[in-house]
């Protein structure tokens, strides 16, 4: 039996140094499951992991595409799952590690096919969005494609966008291609959500936050500036920056606009994850629990 080990949680919650520690232990590769880090160049607004700690265990989707490219879900997952194929032709275990849903999602279960963008079509949304603004383009969505319009985080643009994108390509509804049947996989799951008290994490999100901010991060934002419309860059950390930039608010303004979205994504990551009975929660410094954890779904494999 293979064995997938997912290790999940809230943007800040400590998911790399851990993973890592945890690859080491068990001798395996990464996957990271981050639909930003897979880009090239933002490095510190991403927190990818450093040069020092790619090092130390073999990783896969850091830094792979420029941000120019489209990259679809669908894309990763048949990327992720011939990755897999060739790990689990010398080692019974791998790690996925991140907090894009959806891209874990993907891989575990798989993802329904979807027809490639229209670019026009998402230039006009877009185009709506700049103009008249979101609220526009949900009431759009809901005559178009009521049953997801119940569905989706009604405030996630990019998402109403791509649903609204369908419906005027096919004459379909977005919800039709959606069937969520389960795929077949060549291994078992191991599904860790990493958490912490509350305040706690936002104290850690704020404090990355300034992290950030010592190591670059304006000036890794204002080399992007002129790209600032690309899907990559729409972005917590560098959409707040862009803003700055334009002198719509103040450079003060926008870190603690940064800190103050980063902690709504985190809830919104956690209110994700927390519908899947199947994760394991640990605290990230529980390290030892979860080598133990981990190591009795491969002992219960020793023993068949």
């Amino acid at each position: 039996m293979n064995y997938l080990v997912i290790i999940t949680g809230p943007t800040g919650v400590g998911k790399t140094e851990l993973s890592i520690n945890l690859a080491q232990y068990f001798n395996a590769d990464i996957l990271s499951a981050d639909s930003r880090q897979i880009y090239q160049g933002l490095k510190i607004g991403t927190a990818a992991p450093e040069p020092k700690e790619l090092q130390k265990v073999k990783h896969y989707f850091i830094a792979t595409r420029n941000i120019k490219d489209y990259y679809s879900v669908s894309q990763y997952e048949t990327e992720a799952i011939a990755i897999l194929d060739k790990i689990y032709q010398k080692k019974n275990i791998a790690f996925l590690v991140g907090g894009t849903g959806l891209y874990i999602d993907a891989v575990e279960k798989g993802i329904d096919f979807m027809p490639d963008p229209d670019m026009q079509i998402r230039a006009k949304l877009n185009d709506t969005l700049k103009t008249e603004g979101i609220e526009k383009l949900q009431i759009q969505l809901k005559e178009l494609d009521p049953e997801y319009y119940k569905k989706v985080d009604l405030k996630n643009a990019v998402r109403i966008i791509r649903a609204i994108e369908v419906c005027l390509q096919t004459g379909e509804t977005y919800s039709s291609f959606r069937k969520s049947t389960p795929k077949e996989r060549n291994f078992k799951t191991i599904k860790i959500f990493l958490n912490i008290d509350r305040e706690q994490l936002y104290q850690r999100i704020n404090q990355r936050v300034d992290n950030m901010v010592a190591q670059g991060l304006v000036k890794e934002a204002k080399s992007f500036y002129p790209q600032k419309g690309l899907t990559a860059l729409k972005t917590v950390g560098y959409q707040e920056l862009f803003d700055a930039f334009d002198e719509n608010i103040t450079l003060e303004e926008a870190i603690q606009k940064i800190k103050n979205n980063s902690r709504k994504y985190a809830r919104r990551q956690i209110t994700w994850f927390r519908r899947d009975k199947n994760y394991q929660t640990f605290e990230p410094q529980q390290k030892i629990e979860i080598q133990d954890f981990i190591q009795s779904f491969l002992s219960e494999k020793e023993k068949q």
